[in-house]
């Protein structure tokens, strides 16, 4: 009998995975199943670019069910719960799918009704998100209405996916707005509930530049509490407000909801609680958790998936021949930071070294650290192709590596 794989999720973390282990083993060794509750698979990092017009709904969205390999069986459905004495699943269609290992894959959920306010009055009227793909069209349509005011992007609470994609769209819409002609007609704001733009000392320092010398005004350890759409007012735990007449916001996130269900799965977020170099959850040994939901301390960024991708493969295996499971995965991250007029700024990090200036992916490497430039604005883009045609059918991206490298890394600054 083939060893029974279930994976929880159609996303990226999903897809990477399923493609990977159906190269590694024969139909007859392993047998693959993938759930999700819908066919689409939207390439998250595209929704940037939708309220710019700078990206389409048919360029980002693909069917789930055609990125995975011949012999990787996909059900279409909901998850209810996972129950783990027993190792299966239970799906919303009333399937029970028994695994050998369960691998949870179904990232982070926005949850805009936890803020008071959010979805009532003013939402996809003068309140936005681009974080899913009708929000961000929404926005696309205010935003070639928007003639002048006082315009805020903000986030409402951490962790949320790709943690400075807020910060893109604040230098992308500033971009938007010149290239209008209306950029002195706006004031526009950046609100966070950190104490610095960025969680990183370094990185944080560059990006709060960024924000000054664009004229985008900086409020730190702001704690939503409320969205008054109808008045124009975003209210914070302690009573500061701040007025608006357009907000962009990034609602709280939170697991997938069939894991506060399933006993012993979660954490007090909906989050899978997992070993940070195994990938192992700590709930049973035989499940494992990939990208977004997890609660490793690591940014939940589709590059982070990437990289943990090789140390999960590996301990699957490891774990069906019955051996003890490898600690490779450092908390390798890096992402292209969009800054506008055509330019973005890399940063590359791990658990324990933050973002740091030099060249990557090496000392002689072509892209910059935290330093602008028109080579990291391509590479952005063309990560779109790589992720369809590389990072889903689970190959690794050439000159990559998993772990993060240290060559070609700055010493950080005795000042910070």
């Amino acid at each position: 009998m083939p060893r029974r794989v279930v994976i929880l999720g159609g996303g990226t973390g999903g897809t990477m995975m399923a493609n990977r282990l159906r190269r590694r083993y024969e139909p007859s060794e392993a047998a693959i199943t993938v759930v999700d509750r819908d066919d689409r698979h939207v390439y998250q990092p595209g929704l940037l670019f939708v309220p710019f017009r700078l990206a389409h709904a048919d360029e980002i969205v693909r069917s789930r069910r055609r990125q995975l390999h011949g012999g990787i069986d996909f059900h279409e459905s909901a998850v209810e719960q996972v129950v783990l004495e027993e190792d299966k699943v239970l799906l919303a269609d009333g399937t029970h799918l028994p695994y050998d290992v369960l691998v949870v894959a179904t990232g982070a959920v926005l949850q805009p009704e936890e803020t008071e306010g959010l979805t009532g009055a003013g939402w996809n009227e003068n309140v936005f998100t681009f974080y899913d793909l009708q929000g961000a069209e929404e926005l696309a349509r205010a935003l070639e209405g928007f003639d002048g005011g006082r315009l805020v992007v903000s986030l409402v609470d951490m962790p949320i996916k790709c943690p400075v994609a807020p910060l893109e769209f604040s230098f992308l819409v500033d971009w938007h707005l010149t290239e209008r002609g209306i950029r002195d007609e706006v004031e526009l704001t950046y609100v966070t509930p950190l104490d610095a733009a960025f969680t990183k000392p370094v990185a944080s320092a560059h990006l709060a530049g960024l924000l000054e010398e664009k004229g985008i005004g900086l409020v730190t350890e702001f704690a939503t509490g409320e969205v008054d759409g109808a008045h124009g007012r975003l209210v914070s735990w302690d009573e500061r407000e701040i007025p608006f007449d357009l907000l962009v916001t990034v609602p709280a996130h939170g697991g997938a909801p069939y894991v506060a269900r399933s006993e012993g799965l979660g954490d007090a977020l909906g989050f899978v609680p997992t070993n940070p170099s195994t990938l192992q959850s700590l709930a049973k040994p035989n499940v494992f958790v990939i990208g977004d939901a997890t609660n490793v301390p690591a940014s939940k960024a589709g590059s982070v998936t990437h990289f943990e991708g090789e140390t999960l493969e590996e301990n699957v295996d490891r774990l069906l021949a019955g051996e003890e499971l490898s600690a490779e995965y450092d908390g390798h991250a890096n992402c292209f930071i969009e800054t506008g007029f055509g330019k973005a700024l890399l940063i590359d990090f791990n658990y324990e070294t933050e973002p740091l200036p030099g060249r990557f992916p090496n000392a002689l490497g072509p892209l910059p650290l935290l330093k602008e430039s028109r080579l990291n604005h391509l590479g952005k883009l063309m990560f779109q192709w790589l992720y369809w045609h590389a990072l889903l059918p689970g190959r690794g991206i050439p000159g990559i590596p998993e772990a993060m490298p240290t060559s070609g890394k700055e010493r950080q600054p005795e000042a910070v």
